[in-house]
């Protein structure tokens, strides 16, 4: 009894922040006053960082930290995101301190390591405190009494507000609160088991039909009501009860296992159907059998992997419905066109493995219906020399898929010409209705299954689903918010030219309406333990002025699933795939890399094309950070000496461009050239729409010994990465989103931080020197690329899995009333009331006067 541990309370954030005051209270003050020294505002994780780093140049202060638990916090900052088989690369500037720490000392100063967010108000600052992805704490410090308070989201989205619209007494502001509808349900509280959410829901239900034998009654109900344009599946009514079913089942197993495994299911039809059964079951006596296996394990003890099997193979899919709105959607002529670029390349990859995936099935289930799958995006009168303009078009490479193009309209009549994804909302709607008759007629009904894409696609899909009843899919690709820091609290600076509250506002509205959501990586839903996942960011943030979201998403709701995507391996494929290089196409890639002329396809020249090439491949905006990469290059004399520079992105001349934001870039890029003279060392092709070549141009520059760089300041996922990688070419890719998780750093790939541009930099120069001392350090990289994409990312793995999740979902949603219906109104009433006036604000487009 005396070693009885004893049970103590969990010290609260404010203890915490508290006890840490107490201990290290020079350290910390000192930290604090640079804060608030800076004046009102909000600083970022690498901006606390900084300061940090700038506190310990102090030859006293170094010493002291260095004794102290400060110095390991910044060791374990400078690796920002990495465990301890990742320490090789640091991002901030190595400081060498050595410590050692007692665990109470440093479970104390990681307080500062886990915040996320700190809003200075002299006297005060306020840290948004995330102790593990997903979970958030908020306390606000006084820094001249040194005092603490714990504030709720609520208190601590007020305080934020303050930067904005100062001190309001106002204590009526429209606050949106999720959690009230989903407190009773089920969901995992382990970091952990975020994104796995089928498997939670699986072992939740399963538990609950293993202790509450008549909580399987309801799945009698759904297989006997599962038909399909009029034809029965499954079951018919001769089966009533589990009872019944069981019983059908042994009689079922004894007559099929009598038959060869390879018997026809036209053979025994009659018999199966006598005993209460009709087609879906599989196509051979041997197929059959394992399905009723899968079921009768699932009556007498249901276990979640087994249900989750079953549940995939029960035919539910036969038509599916893609949303895609904004943009150039073709197959052709259309890569690098505004708004034209990995989502297109996604789409059209994952319908080609959905419906070899969807004929697979069919055909296992023993069934002759035929699969469609349509792509419904915007039709473009004034197509600029793509398909954008035609109503229908087949999908290549499928038989049964098409991409459906609907016009946006309005009272002015259809309009002809292309819009920003930022100002297509006052269309939607419409938009929406146009849809749902067009698809009803193209499928002569309604689909089984809607997918979103990207916020419009996302929202037209709520709609949609909401109207049809239909089991709907949410997949973000990007969520803007998480790409424009600080895009919500200063929205009013950043909506006549990007509308974010109209975006903000339909996100939220299209993840809490979905049925399930799919991710490519964890990161997007929750980030990684330093940082903040494009999910978890619309957790609670504010509009000011017009509404505090305090409960918006949470990450741990099992509707969040990982399926990551792959590649096209008919076009990207390993370098060393002799048989299947498209050599014929090296002479126009040389062209492209080496040609001296100058024209709107490349500028610049490689004066000696025996170097490696540094090679990278986006669009030319902001976030892709194109030439912050270009400005890093040109800082370092080394990666110049070792490497040339290409890059193939958007247009090289401002006239040829109509979006904002490229026409900046460009400008920026031709300052560059001039200010760091990189004529000689640095090549720009302008987008590059054939997939084909593009695929034998990762394999050109990978046989010279080059690299692939990713350098953007947020990537949701990172699809050229996926592509430089199955093509063998070693990549470096961006920290912030999605690569992050792809690559393993030194093994597979590195990670870069764009926002040191200069340690970037020297990683690519100490790469390509160890590559061209040791060329097996560029084979070792190359080779672990491959592995890890083999493993991971491919899309047949992809379209087996989203299969399953539609088929498990599908039954939930029967099952257990998953449709969150009270949610659902309340985000129609949202909808009408806030919306609807948001997009008012926003201008429609006007056609250009015909020529």
């Amino acid at each position: 009894m005396a070693n009885r541990p004893k049970l103590t309370r969990i010290p609260s954030m404010r203890d915490r922040v508290e006890d840490t005051l107490s201990a290290h209270r020079n350290e910390i003050v000192a930290l604090l006053s640079r804060y608030v020294a800076q004046g009102k505002g909000i600083l970022q994780p690498h901006d606390l960082l900084d300061e940090l780093e700038k506190l310990i140049t102090d030859d006293e202060a170094r010493l002291a930290l260095s004794e102290g638990p400060f110095g390991e916090v910044l060791k374990s900052a400078q690796n920002l995101d990495w465990d301890s088989k990742r320490r090789s690369f640091v991002f901030y500037p190595c400081v060498q301190l050595s410590c050692k720490l007692r665990l109470d000392e440093l479970t104390e100063i990681l307080v500062l390591f886990w915040c996320q967010e700190a809003i200075i108000h002299p006297p005060f600052v306020a840290l948004a405190v995330r102790p593990r992805p997903g979970v958030w704490e908020f306390v606000r410090v006084n820094v001249n009494e040194l005092s603490v308070e714990q504030l709720s989201v609520s208190e601590y989205l007020g305080f934020k507000e303050e930067l904005v619209d100062g001190r309001s007494n106002d204590r009526y502001v429209l606050e949106l609160d999720f959690e009230p509808f989903n407190a009773n349900f089920p969901r995992p509280t382990r970091s952990s088991s975020i994104g796995n959410g089928v498997q939670f829901l699986n072992r939740h239900l399963s538990s609950i039909m293993f202790r509450n034998k008549e909580s399987l009654e309801p799945l009698v109900d759904f297989l006997r009501a599962h038909t399909y344009k009029g034809h029965a599946l499954m079951l018919n009514d001769r089966i009533q009860s589990i009872p019944k079913l069981q019983s059908a089942l042994v009689k079922a197993e004894d007559k099929l296992s009598k038959l060869p495994t390879e018997t026809p299911y036209s053979e025994f039809e009659y018999v199966l159907q006598g005993l209460g059964f009709e087609r879906g079951w599989g196509d051979t006596a041997e197929h059959v059998l394992e399905m009723m296996h899968l079921l009768l394990d699932t009556l007498q003890a249901p276990d979640p992997s087994t249900l989750e099997t079953f549940l995939g193979r029960v035919p539910m899919v036969f038509n599916v419905v893609i949303l895609s709105p904004h943009g150039y959607f073709g197959q052709a002529n259309v890569l690098g066109l505004p708004d034209t670029g990995g989502q297109v390349v996604y789409i059209l990859d994952q319908v080609r493995a959905l419906e070899n995936e969807m004929i697979r099935r069919i055909k296992r289930q023993g069934l002759n219906f035929t699969p469609r799958i349509l792509i419904v995006t915007r039709l473009i009168p004034d197509a600029k020399g793509t398909t954008c303009n035609q109503r229908l078009e087949r999908v290549t490479g499928t038989e049964h898929s098409h991409i459906l193009r609907v016009p946006f309209r309005s009272e002015n009549g259809i309009l002809r010409k292309w819009i920003s994804r930022f100002d297509v909302w006052p269309y939607l709607e419409t938009f929406a209705e146009d849809v749902a008759g067009e698809i009803t007629a193209e499928l002569q009904g309604h689909p089984d299954f809607i997918i979103g894409n990207y916020s419009d696609g996302n929202l037209v899909a709520s709609l949609l689903a909401y109207k049809m009843g239909v089991t709907q899919c949410t997949i973000a690709h990007a969520l803007e918010k998480t790409k424009y820091p600080d895009s919500d609290i200063y929205w009013k600076k950043y909506d006549e030219k990007y509308h974010f509250s109209c975006q903000f506002t339909a996100d939220l509205i299209a993840m809490n309406n979905a049925d399930f959501i799919i991710t490519s990586t964890y990161q997007e839903i929750a980030g990684t333990k330093n940082t903040v996942g494009q999910y978890e960011s619309h957790s609670s943030f504010t509009l000011p002025g017009l509404y505090r979201v305090v409960h918006g998403i949470n990450v741990f709701d099992p509707k969040f699933n990982i399926v990551s995507p792959g590649a096209d391996m008919s076009i990207y494929f390993p370098y060393f795939d002799k048989e299947k290089r498209l050599t014929s196409l090296h002479g126009s890639i040389e062209k492209l890399l080496f040609d001296p002329e100058q024209n709107d396809e490349h500028i610049g020249l490689l004066n000696d094309p025996s170097k490696p090439i540094l090679f990278s491949m986006a669009r030319l905006d902001h976030v892709k950070n194109l030439t912050g990469l270009v400005e890093s290059y040109a800082k370092n004399a080394k990666l110049r000496e070792l490497v040339n520079l290409v890059l193939v992105a958007g247009y090289n001349d401002v006239k040829k461009s109509n979006d904002r934001e490229e026409i900046v870039e460009i400008e920026k890029l031709h300052d560059l050239i001039k200010e760091y003279n990189l004529n000689g060392q640095f090549r720009w092709l302008s987008s590059q729409t054939n997939r084909a070549r593009n695929g034998e141009l990762y394999r050109y520059v990978a046989d010279n010994g080059g690299a692939f760089v990713q350098p953007a300041l947020y990537e949701a996922f990172g699809l050229t990465v996926v592509e430089a990688m199955t093509c063998g070419l070693p990549t470096f890719a961006t920290i912030h989103g999605g690569p992050a998780e792809i690559i393993e750093h030194g093994i597979s790939g590195f990670h870069i931080d764009p926002y040191h541009s200069e340690q970037m930099a020297a990683l690519m120069a100490d790469f390509f020197q160890r590559s061209k001392d040791d060329p097996s350090h560029w084979k070792r990289i190359s080779d672990g690329g491959l592995k890890r994409i083999y493993e991971r990312y491919t899309w047949n793995i992809y379209s087996e899995r989203l299969m399953t999740l539609t088929g498990v979902y599908g039954f939930w949603k029967y099952v257990s009333k998953l449709e969150r219906l009270e949610t659902r109104r309340y985000l129609e009433m949202f909808y009408i009331l806030q919306f609807r006036d948001l997009v008012k604000t926003v201008p429609r487009a006007v056609d250009d006067p015909p020529h």
